[in-house]
């Protein structure tokens, strides 16, 4: 097998990776990643089509895998697949980047067993995680695991909330985005008592339950948010 054999072998693993990592893929985000044209991105396509791979186009959008075709039947539960996707933000603020490569490139075979609706929600919590200086600290806390769990599935959720003068109050929020601040844990959520994005420290929900009710989405990102409200 020649070297160029041997690239495109290893292009066309890769690329059936990406495929099952995320619902949705341009031929330009794919020439983009692997640094070859579109045309080469195209030939790929066709050669895992011919191989048997059950890709479809959607015709303006881009490539997608048939639901249901997963290679290793390796099965997560959303929680897992959320604290794995956490961990990913966590090892991306490292310093080593062969560290950061090899740790990315386990995230994206862990993502492509994923089922189309875990791999959404996986993908969107990463979007709506943020991460700054994390340093040793005394605050805990042990609502991160449901909050996760209410902000990629767009569950109303009701806290009891202790603010910094003490005062306890029961809220109804709409979990929007998780940061990491200085060893604490930040909730940024829709507050419908106030009407408005509040944030919220984590260690200070003294009591918390996610409701069966759903709200809309935000249609924004992060740093969307930031931009309209910062």
């Amino acid at each position: 097998m020649s070297d160029n054999d041997t690239k495109r072998l290893s292009r066309l693993t890769a690329i059936l990776i990406q495929l099952q990592t995320k619902r949705l893929l341009t031929s330009t985000e794919l020439a983009d990643k692997f640094s070859v044209s579109v045309r080469t991105i195209y030939r790929d396509i066709k050669a895992l089509e011919q191989a048997g791979v059950p890709i479809l186009t959607e015709e303006g959008r881009g490539y997608t895998l048939m639901e249901g075709y997963k290679i290793p039947p390796v099965m997560f539960t959303e929680n897992q697949a959320n604290a794995l996707i956490l961990a990913e933000q966590l090892v991306l603020k490292t310093k080593d980047a062969s560290f950061i490569r090899d740790y990315s490139a386990a995230i994206d075979k862990i993502k492509a067993v994923l089922g189309h609706q875990v791999k959404d929600k996986a993908n969107l919590l990463s979007q709506r995680t943020q991460f700054t200086q994390i340093l040793n600290s005394e605050r805990n806390s042990n609502n991160l695991s449901e909050l996760q769990y209410a902000l990629t599935n767009f569950y109303l959720t009701k806290i009891d909330y202790t603010n910094e003068q003490n005062e306890t109050s029961s809220r109804l929020i709409e979990p929007f985005a998780l940061l990491s601040n200085q060893g604490s844990w930040l909730l940024i959520a829709w507050c419908r008592m106030r009407s408005e994005f509040r944030f919220f420290r984590l260690d200070r929900i003294q009591k918390l339950h996610v409701q069966t009710e759903q709200f809309t989405p935000h249609k924004m990102t992060l740093q969307e948010y930031f931009d309209r409200y910062h």
